[in-house]
């Protein structure tokens, strides 16, 4: 795991951004010991970890979106404390409050996972529905893309840069209902859905703010 975090850090200094599924076990992580655990490489810090939604939509408006938690047998979004990694100071700075032992928060960020409500995909001619956090990752990985193409430069850790935007920037749908299990939706960041689902396209506006643009610059700085 510690080999695993100082390659992802090093993928961060050269400006890559990697992102990887929270979990669909809920906030076990599947582990039947009665306590909670993370999944890793999501709990890495240098890594964005991305947990899931149930998104109820009419067309291009959304209805509702919650945690994404089916029960048991349906799946669930993964999320709690790493007991491996230490909390970074971004979270800290930003109000995660971890339990006794804890360290860093996941996840960081979500969106749609609900097999449910998810992604119409075309797999040897056959027309499905797909969820899981793991179809979360690419979608946040396909924005990044977009925003790097955007912004002229990679956004590499880009998690120090959303932890600090002001939620006046609305650059989230902030997920403040249901649960993954032992933790419960709330305003603001939580160890469901992390600091919510994105809205491409006030981000890509807050992102674009002069004085964002120079805390991306600085956090790549600092991953070398």
């Amino acid at each position: 795991m510690t080999a695993f975090d100082s390659a992802a850090q090093d993928a961060a200094a050269v400006g890559v951004t990697i992102c990887a599924a929270s979990g669909d076990s809920g906030s076990t992580d599947g582990v039947s010991d009665g306590n909670n655990h993370v999944d890793f490489p999501a709990s890495s810090p240098h890594v964005l970890g991305c947990g899931g939604t149930t998104l109820e939509s009419a067309g291009s408006e959304i209805q509702s979106e919650t945690v994404w938690n089916d029960g048991t047998e349906g799946g669930a979004s993964g999320g709690g404390f790493s007991n491996q990694f230490p909390l970074p100071s971004w979270q800290k700075q930003a109000g995660v409050a971890p339990p006794s032992g804890g360290g860093r928060g996941v996840p960081d960020v979500s969106g749609d996972a609900d097999p449910e409500t998810g992604y119409n995909v075309l797999v040897d001619g056959q027309s499905m529905v797909i969820g899981g956090t793991s179809a979360v990752a690419p979608l946040w990985s396909g924005l990044i893309a977009l925003l790097n193409q955007q912004l002229g430069k990679p956004l590499g850790l880009i998690q120090p840069t959303l932890y600090a935007l002001p939620t006046s920037d609305q650059a989230f749908h902030d997920i403040t209902q249901g649960s993954n299990g032992a933790f419960s939706a709330a305003p603001g960041w939580d160890p469901t859905t992390g600091l919510g689902s994105p809205d491409g396209i006030a981000l890509s506006r807050a992102l674009s703010r002069p004085s964002t643009v120079s805390s991306v610059k600085a956090n790549l700085r600092s991953s070398v």
